[in-house]
């Protein structure tokens, strides 16, 4: 019977050549790598001795552990960890490395489809985007960068992956390459961003981008390309800046363009397009919160509505009483 570690080995390299993205391939190897830890601590040092009852010890675990933080790990993080088990599991009986699939019927926690608590209003992105410095290169970038990822709803590794070359500024569109399951899409640029984006390439990039120049669009001064953390922690220093009194960074944005095209009318699978959501139930999750167009078909066609502004009926009158015999 083969060992964890080699079990492990082999299954990555069968997603690599299946085209897995690279962060998808160190998720899995770091949530398998702890499972085979926890595993061989209790005696089972090889998938063939894992049972049932023992995968579901650790997801029980799962459940009570802690970060250094000391808080939880969110429901989203349990899934995704022993979702990947789950599907190492499959793998290895599927390819007779084991006989019996001990997670083939395990349960996996329920995911809630929430956006986060507070959503950017059209009002508070446009106190956001206005804190930049735009007489400064790097507050020209950073005015570049709030208005294009909320004109096209990009994700955080989309923005820091997006290459000159991905960027039609006289068609006003952008094509995202490979972005969540290695898909790529073409997304349109709105006339507003496309000038600051233009403006900041013209002005600010030649002072920020270091040689050899990579070609990614926003460059950070320093290393070159701006990182994905990097963007995370400053954009979040921008909002906190602004005095919207309200948290995010990067896929505030998002949010705000999705809710905000459900609010003026737009089609959801359109709005599916822009995100890049290959479920259209990830979509229907901004439809909890756009309810202005919902609200005003509602007032204008409920008969409850319409009966309240129609003008009251006057009081019938009183009944007149017969003679007296």
């Amino acid at each position: 019977a083969m060992e964890f570690e080699t079990c492990i080995k082999e299954y990555l390299e069968a997603l690599r050549a299946r085209n897995y993205a690279e962060d998808t391939l160190y998720e899995r190897r770091r949530s398998l790598e702890a499972l085979a830890r926890w595993c061989a601590e209790r005696g089972s040092a090889r998938p063939c001795e894992v049972t049932r009852a023992v995968l579901e010890r650790y997801q029980r675990q799962l459940m009570r552990a802690r970060k250094e933080s000391g808080e939880p790990y969110s429901v989203k993080t349990q899934y995704n960890r022993l979702l990947g088990i789950v599907k190492f599991f499959r793998w290895l009986a599927r390819s007779g490395r084991i006989v019996l699939n001990p997670a083939a019927d395990l349960e996996l926690p329920r995911l809630a489809k929430h956006l986060p608590r507070e959503i950017l209003s059209a009002r508070e992105v446009e106190r956001v985007l206005a804190v930049p410095d735009v007489s400064t290169a790097l507050g020209l970038r950073d005015r570049a960068i709030l208005e294009f990822v909320y004109s096209t709803g990009l994700r955080r590794k989309e923005l820091a992956d997006l290459r000159l070359i991905d960027v039609d500024l006289e068609g006003g569109a952008a094509m995202v390459r490979e972005g969540k399951g290695r898909k790529d899409r073409v997304v349109p640029v709105g006339a507003r961003a496309i000038e600051w984006l233009g403006k900041y390439l013209d002005e600010a990039r030649p002072e920020l981008v270091r040689e050899p120049d990579e070609g990614y669009v926003f460059a950070s001064g320093r290393s070159g390309r701006l990182s994905t953390s990097h963007l995370t922690r400053h954009l979040h220093e921008i909002i906190q800046a602004s005095g919207v009194g309200k948290a995010g960074a990067v896929h505030v944005f998002r949010h705000a363009m999705a809710t905000g095209m459900l609010e003026g009318g737009a089609d959801i699978r359109y709005v599916q397009a822009m995100l890049g959501h290959e479920d259209l139930s990830s979509t229907q999750v901004y439809t909890r919160v756009a309810i202005g167009k919902l609200r005003e078909v509602h007032r204008a066609s409920h008969p409850a509505e319409q009966k309240r502004r129609k003008k009251p009926c006057p009081a019938p009158a009183a009944p007149t009483q017969p003679p007296e015999a």
